[in-house]
Parts: C-alpha cells; structure tokens; sequence
C-alpha cells in the first residue's frame, strides 16, 4: 500500500472513530480512561498536537470542539454524568505513575 492511501484510511478510520464518539454520548471519558487509557480529551490533545506539528495553531478548546462536535461546556451539561466511587477508584488505581 502506498503512504498517501495509508494516510487516507488512517483519516477514515479516524473521522470514523470520532464520529462513533460523538454518537455515543452515553459512554462516559472515564469509562473510556478505565477501559482504553484514552477518552475524548486526550483525541483533542493528539489532534491539537499533530496540527501544530504541521504548522497549524489552534486552542485545546477549538480540538475539544472538533472531537466532541460542540462546544465542551455543552457537552459536559448534555451528556456529563458524575463519576460513580467504582469509576473513580478505577480511574485512581489506573492512574498512578500514568498521565492523563
């Protein structure tokens, strides 16, 4: 497979996986973190990271806009649930020495 058919699977699956995303807002960040390592946040921290490293500045805030398909605020008032003590101990133990 040549790299620029690579490239334009890659952007599918990509544009693919956001858009699971934003449809599944039932499916909460920290379920994410606790079952993947990664949630929503961090595609907007890696889609922000790999703009500015072709050239392209925007906020995390802009990103964040881009992953969940609305402003995060909205978001976090449609669709944002508090964590329940399972969620956060898993989110705790997984955590430790980890980064998110």
């Amino acid at each position: 497979m040549d790299k620029q058919t690579q490239m334009e699977l890659e952007a599918a699956a990509f544009r693919r996986l956001v858009a699971h995303l934003q449809q599944r807002s039932d499916v909460q960040n920290i379920d994410l973190m606790n079952l993947a390592g990664f949630c929503r946040n961090c595609l907007a921290k890696w889609y922000r990271a790999a703009a500015e490293e072709g050239g392209q500045s925007f906020s995390y805030d802009e990103a964040r806009e881009i992953i969940y398909g609305m402003p995060y605020e909205d978001w976090k008032r449609l669709h944002q649930r508090e964590a329940t003590p399972e969620q956060q101990r898993a989110f705790d133990s997984s955590q430790q020495g980890g980064e998110h």
